[in-house]
């Protein structure tokens, strides 16, 4: 072990040295030079030194003190390079602190080499514990220069930087052994010499290899730094109190250190591990050390990212609800959208579905496109605010969890609102809140309304796109035309003729066979020229319907006979025919599609009723009647918005209720025609196609 220890140590000091001769004379771009090279040698130095005299010589303490202080002042610079970001004055103070524990390590060791076996041991003993220290609180720099990275930087820092960390973590895990063992062992030495050869090659080559060095100093150094000056605390308030039980133990010290040791450390994590007081302390050091609340770049940028770039597969909508949500802390949020009537739900992000009601909200869309105002809903539980009470549904001030009410206008236009949850520190909003708020509002409310107009360019594109094979197939129809015209003259001159017949017939039939192609390009569902709508008996044409698909699904017909309708029977067909389809390939093979009527005396209502994978209210909303939007694999996604247009042009509407997992059902809504016209009776019917 004892040449083992010799040899690793030397091999370190002959890398570190060729480091440190590489590191003054080419230098490296964007890294402080001297500091490195100066820290390189110190580094050779100790290593030399424990190689040559031991690791217990007062000299071998003196170059690991002078190892340590240089790279705690190479880490200094790193962070203070940078001449645009000058870092907090907290920085430069925790740096300091750390090399004054240093020095009085080193202090204390030199008294313990003059003071008899007991007294030394113990003072060694707080020595070791200190060491412990400046390698935890390096540890802690080491995570804040991390942190400080450029996101743009390249491997080389990352590298060099991953490099301290293993300084300090072969520091800590030999001074940990050795306070626990309470003795030297060669192993932990041994162990330490291997880190650092594998430190002098990572550093050699992040020095090889060429990247942006470039460091941001951040708010969040800020409280990191400030988290470290509390650690140092944490751990000088434990060395005093293992020190005060080691003069009062007696036998059983060591058994009470380590208890002592164990359970203050499982409190103090304990507490960081509160959301709560987490969020409390940082509300507390944002209002007394800075001017302001928010760090505007930090969050913006956190913003920006969180709406361009996709994570997880999330929708926009989605990513607009976290990004705003994140500016706050909020835990859950959910997006309400224009719809018919108001605002509906749309879009969530961490929040339950279940407690957020179907119906839309008239009064409060009217409400925010008047007033753009954000809403603090605890204020209007309180009933400190009059002016947005009225419009604030119930539901809304039923949920406890429900924070604030954040709008997205553009222009003169509300794309919707954002209902934020409340954060796991419960505060009101101050004007700092209302401004980032407003800003972050109008930027999501302009990715909403870009995105919506994207969707309409590209309806656009497929309608023309459509419109082209449109033209397409009418060049073919032309063809057919002309082909069918020049049949029917020559048949004037030559009808007699049996070979004429006989090429007659077959043109008439290719051309027959061409035109049905042609028609299923159109429409899966032709059914020849519209009629005027009039009165007509709904029972035949729902049993027509129910008929032709027979061989297809189980399709149950029932309801009230005598139900006479103002319509047009093929549009009306037509429109059944698109619904009925579509329910058979939403429905198991064994749950029959049901045709039901019902009439009041002025409205004719057929429902098309299937026990399908059902769909959700933002599909309805946003989705089921739009051209092209097809749920279906390789479906062309006209058919509802065909049937609405149907249903329209009779002067009727369709309606939708579903529940996913459970169903739909159809209502399409016509005039009622009077029975005399028909006189159907006044009978129910009911049977199975």
């Amino acid at each position: 072990m004892a040449a083992l220890l010799l040899w690793l140590h030397a091999l370190a000091a002959l890398l570190f040295g060729a480091l440190a001769l590489w590191a003054w004379r080419t230098g490296v771009t964007g890294l402080p030079r001297r500091p490195l090279a100066f820290a390189l040698a110190a580094t050779a130095l100790w290593a030399l030194a424990i190689a040559g005299i031991g690791s217990t010589d007062i000299a071998t303490w003196f170059a690991e003190s002078l190892r340590n202080l240089a790279w705690l002042g190479f880490m200094l610079m790193l962070h203070r390079r940078d001449a645009q970001t000058r870092p907090p004055i907290a920085l430069g103070t925790v740096y300091g602190v750390v090399a004054l524990v240093q020095i009085a390590a080193l202090v204390l060791t030199l008294i313990s080499y003059t003071n008899p076996a007991e007294i030394a041991a113990q003072i060694a003993n707080a020595a070791v514990l200190l060491r412990m220290l400046v390698a935890v609180a390096a540890l802690v720099l080491v995570q804040a220069l991390w942190s400080a990275l450029s996101p743009a930087a390249g491997g080389p820092l990352r590298t060099l930087v991953l490099a301290l960390a293993g300084i300090w973590c072969a520091e800590f895990a030999l001074y940990g052994i050795a306070y626990l063992a309470a003795q030297w062992r060669f192993e932990p030495l041994v162990v330490r010499g291997i880190a650092y050869v594998a430190v002098a090659l990572a550093i050699g080559a992040a020095l090889q290899r060429k990247g942006d060095w470039k460091i941001e100093v951040s708010r969040a150094v800020t409280y990191q730094s400030l988290s470290l000056v509390a650690i140092g605390a944490y751990f000088a308030l434990l060395a005093l109190a293992t020190s005060a039980i080691a003069a009062v133990g007696g036998t059983n010290a060591r058994i009470l250190q380590t208890a002592f040791v164990l359970g203050s450390t499982a409190a103090i994590l304990t507490l960081v591990a509160n959301s709560w007081l987490r969020a409390w302390l940082k509300v507390k050091l944002a209002k007394h050390l800075f001017r302001h609340r928010y760090d505007y770049r930090t969050e913006w940028m956190r913003f920006t990212e969180t709406l361009g770039t996709p994570q997880g597969g999330a929708g926009l909508d989605e990513r607009i609800v976290k990004a705003v949500a994140d500016l706050t802390e909020s835990p859950a949020g959910v997006l309400l959208v224009p719809d018919a009537s108001g605002l509906g739900v749309g879009a969530s992000w961490n929040w339950d579905s279940a407690t957020l009601p179907i119906a839309s909200d008239e009064a409060l869309a009217r409400h925010l496109h008047d007033t753009g105002r954000i809403v603090e809903l605890d204020a209007v539980r309180r009933k400190e605010d009059h002016l947005d009470a009225p419009a604030v549904p119930q539901w809304m001030l039923d949920l406890h969890t429900a924070w604030v009410l954040v709008p997205l206008p553009h222009h003169t236009e509300l794309t919707g609102a954002i209902l934020l949850a409340r954060p796991p520190l419960d505060r009101a909003l101050d004007w700092e809140d209302f401004d980032l708020l407003k800003v972050a509002g109008r930027q999501a409310a302009s990715y909403l309304a870009e995105s919506r107009a994207q969707d309409a360019l590209a309806e656009a594109q497929r309608f023309d796109e459509f419109n082209r094979r449109f033209a397409f197939i009418l060049h073919d129809i032309k063809n057919l035309v002309s082909q069918l015209t020049l049949t029917a003259r020559n048949a004037e001159r030559h009808a007699d003729n049996p070979e004429f017949r006989a090429d007659m017939v077959a043109t008439l039939h290719n051309s027959a066979e061409r035109m049905n192609a042609l028609l299923a390009r159109l429409s899966q569902n032709h059914r020849g020229r519209s009629e005027a709508p009039h009165a007509i008996e709904i029972v035949a044409l729902i049993e027509r319907v129910a008929g032709q698909r027979k061989g297809q699904h189980p399709v149950v017909t029932s309801g009230v006979r005598s139900a006479i309708a103002h319509a047009d029977p093929a549009s009306l067909e037509q429109l059944l025919g698109h619904l009925v389809q579509n329910a058979i390939e939403a429905s198991p093979t064994h749950e029959p599609v049901t045709l039901s009527v019902s009439a009041d005396g002025e409205r004719v209502a057929i429902d098309v009723i299937d026990q399908g994978i059902g769909m959700s209210p933002a599909f309805i909303r946003d989705k089921l009647f739009k051209p092209f939007v097809s749920s279906k694999d390789g479906g062309f996604g006209i058919g509802a918005f065909e049937a609405r247009q149907l249903a329209h042009a009779m002067e009727g509407r369709i309606e939708v209720t579903s529940r996913e997992g459970k169903g739909t059902r159809f209502r399409v809504i016509l005039k009622a025609a009077h029975p005399a016209d028909l006189g159907a009776p006044n009978d129910n019917w009911g049977h199975a196609a």
